[in-house]
C-alpha cells in the first residue's frame, strides 16, 4: 500500500481524491459530512472537465467521522489533507476537527492545508509541534451543486509548498512536498506543481480573495457586473487590491507582479457572471470565510503600518454579516424586544 493521504471531501477534496487515486499511488480516505450517506450508498456523481464523466465513483474508503488513532487503534496516515472551509469564529476549529487524525510527539504525518487564507498553518504549530506542514493552493471551479454531485469545469492546478515550522528541519516538509506533488501529478489530469516560495503564492491569491470575494458578497453583485457597475472598479475594487499588494510588500517583502491587479480583475471572463465562493456562501446562508481571508491580511497589513481603509471597511462589513447569520443560526442571544 502506497501513501495513504485523506480528504475531507467537499468538491475540492473530491477532485483531490479523484487525482490521487488514478495515478496509483495513494489510497484514499474520505471523510464526508451532509454527503456522506449519498455517496456511501451509490458514491459520487462527477462531470468533470480533467476526468470526464464518473458515476458511481467511490474512494478506497468512505467515512462520516475523522479518524481516531487513538481509539481506533490506526496506523498513522501519511498525509492528511484539510479542504474545508476554514472559519475559527465558529467552532469546531479546524484544529479541534482533524486532531484525532493526527499523532502527537510525531512527524509520522504530513499536513496538507488545501485551504485559503493567511496565517492558516499558526493554529497548528503549538498542538503540533513535530508536524510537517504544507500550503496547498489550489486554482480550480469545482462545486457540488448537490450531495454526492461534482461538477469541475475549471482544470485543477495546484501548488504544494511547505509553511517554515520552528522544530522541524525544512528539507523534511520540502521533501514531502515533492513527494505530494508526484502522487498528485501521477495520473497525468491536472497540473500540480511543487512551489518554494508558499507566502508569495498566498499573497497572490489574496488580491482576489479578500477584496472581489468580500465585495462581491455584500453588494451582491458577481465578478463580471462588478466590473460594470458604477464606480465599483474604482470605488472599491482597485483600493483594496492596492492595499493587498502594499501589506505584502511591507509585511514579508513580497512583491507581486506590477500587473497584479488588473490580472486579477480580469482573470474570469466578464460574461461568465460568476459569483466568488463568500457570494455563494451567503446566498446559501452558510457561513462566510472572512477572518482568514480578509482579517488575518488585514492585522498583518495595519501592524507594518500600511494604510488599509478599504479592507478595514470590507472587514467590519463582513463581521457584522457573520453575526446575522449566527443570530439565525441561534448561535448568538438578542435582547427581547422591548419598544411599546
Amino acid at each position: 500500500m502506497g501513501p495513504v493521504p485523506r480528504p475531507c471531501g467537499g468538491a475540492v477534496g473530491a477532485i483531490a481524491a479523484v487525482n490521487l487515486e488514478v495515478g496509483g499511488l495513494a489510497t484514499v480516505t474520505v471523510v464526508l459530512r451532509s454527503n456522506y450517506k449519498v455517496v456511501n450508498e451509490k458514491g459520487y456523481t462527477i462531470e468533470s472537465c480533467d476526468h470526464g464523466s464518473l458515476k458511481g465513483w467511490k474512494p478506497s474508503v468512505v467515512r462520516n467521522t475523522v479518524p481516531n488513532l487513538t481509539e481506533e487503534n490506526l496506523p498513522p496516515y501519511d498525509y492528511v489533507i484539510l479542504c474545508t472551509k476554514n472559519i475559527p469564529d465558529v467552532p469546531p476549529t479546524v484544529v479541534d476537527l482533524i486532531a484525532p487524525a493526527l499523532p502527537q510527539n510525531s512527524s509520522k504525518t504530513t499536513l496538507l492545508l488545501l485551504q485559503n487564507g493567511l496565517n492558516i498553518e499558526r493554529p497548528f504549530l503549538r498542538p503540533f509541534p513535530n508536524t510537517p506542514i504544507l500550503s496547498g493552493i489550489s486554482m480550480i471551479g469545482s462545486a457540488e451543486p448537490s450531495p454526492g454531485h461534482i461538477v469541475q469545469d475549471e482544470s485543477d492546478k495546484l501548488l504544494i509548498g511547505a509553511f517554515p515550522t520552528s522544530n522541524i528541519n525544512p528539507a523534511v516538509p520540502e521533501r514531502r512536498a515533492e513527494e505530494l506533488v508526484e502522487m498528485y501529478s501521477k495520473g497525468g489530469k491536472t497540473d500540480c506543481q511543487y512551489s518554494p516560495n508558499v507566502l508569495h503564492d498566498r499573497w497572490k491569491k489574496l488580491v482576489f480573495n479578500a477584496c472581489l470575494n468580500p465585495i462581491c458578497a455584500i453588494t451582491g453583485l458577481d465578478d463580471g457586473r462588478i466590473r460594470l457597475a458604477d464606480g465599483a472598479l474604482d470605488g472599491l475594487v482597485r483600493p483594496a487590491m492596492r492595499e493587498i499588494v502594499a501589506a505584502a510588500k511591507a509585511v514579508c517583502g513580497v512583491q507581486l507582479a506590477e500587473d497584479v491587479v488588473e490580472a486579477t480583475i480580469n482573470v474570469d471572463p466578464l460574461e461568465s457572471y460568476l459569483k466568488p465562493s463568500m457570494q455563494q456562501d451567503l446566498e446559501k446562508g452558510n457561513f462566510i470565510e472572512f477572518e482568514n481571508l480578509l482579517g488575518e491580511p488585514l492585522r498583518e497589513g495595519k501592524d507594518a503600518r500600511v494604510p488599509m481603509p478599504t479592507l478595514e471597511v470590507l472587514y467590519q462589513c463582513a463581521k457584522a454579516i457573520q453575526w446575522r447569520i449566527k443570530e439565525t443560526k441561534g448561535l448568538v442571544e438578542v435582547p427581547g424586544n422591548k419598544s411599546v
